[in-house]
Formats: structure tokens, C-alpha cells, sequence
């Protein structure tokens, strides 16, 4: 049986800054959450099969590369043959332009956290979609 909220955080691609997912995993984790976070530079595939392997509630990506809008449209594909796309929700943080949030949120990213966020309202954002 699940307790809690299950978040995992992943770094898609050959993107390998990851300082700020892992502050961003810390900061979820202080909140209560359960953080599963995968490493650097990996795919779509084996962010899916974490994924279902831990049951997870939410899939946090964090780009920096530049690549969000196809790594998001390639992982949103696989959700959806897996059919997990009703289980769990997508969010993504990073340099992510203005002019590509609808894009993103289009594709069925729950929301996308730009420069200036906080932690905080990450977590926020999460329990109250969880809690829904």
C-alpha cells in the first residue's frame, strides 16, 4: 500500500547540470514527499520504466538543454501507449522559454516552472494536485 506522495525527478537527455534538481529533490523530500531521482542523462524509456516500477504520482523533469519540448512530447507519447497518463502527472522545470509553456502544457504537462520559482510552490503545486 502507497503512503505519501511519490515524486520522480529526472534529467532527460545528454543535459548534465543537474544542481538543480537535486535541490529540487531535497526541497520536495523536506515537504514530506517520497523522491525518487534518477541521475543525469536518461531517457524517455528508462524514465518511464522507473517510473512504473515505483509507482510513482508525479514524473518531475528538469531540462536545460533546450530539448524540453521534444522530451516531453516523446515521454507524454510513451505515457499514454503505457497508459499511465491518468495515473501520474508531468511537470518540468528549467530554462524553459515563455513562449513554449502552452506548447508544453498542450502536450499534457501539468505545469512548467521557470527561472524564479520557488521550491515551495513546486511542492504546493504537487499536493494540491494530488490531493484532487
Amino acid at each position: 500500500m502507497k503512503t505519501g506522495i511519490r515524486v520522480l525527478i529526472a534529467k532527460p537527455g545528454l543535459d548534465g547540470h543537474d544542481k538543480g534538481a537535486k535541490i529540487v529533490a531535497k526541497g520536495l523530500m523536506e515537504a514530506g514527499m517520497e523522491v525518487i531521482y534518477t541521475g543525469i542523462r536518461q531517457t524517455v524509456d528508462s524514465i518511464v520504466n522507473v517510473a512504473i516500477q515505483e509507482g510513482v504520482d508525479v514524473i518531475g523533469l528538469s531540462v536545460l538543454s533546450g530539448t524540453h519540448v521534444s522530451n516531453c512530447r516523446e515521454l507524454m507519447e510513451k505515457l499514454e501507449k503505457e497508459d499511465l497518463h491518468r495515473d501520474l502527472f508531468v511537470i518540468v522545470g528549467g530554462i524553459i522559454p515563455k513562449n513554449d509553456v502552452r506548447v508544453l502544457k498542450e502536450l499534457g504537462i501539468a505545469e512548467v516552472f521557470r527561472p524564479g520559482c520557488t521550491v515551495s510552490e513546486i511542492a504546493q503545486f504537487i499536493q494540491n494536485r494530488v490531493s484532487k
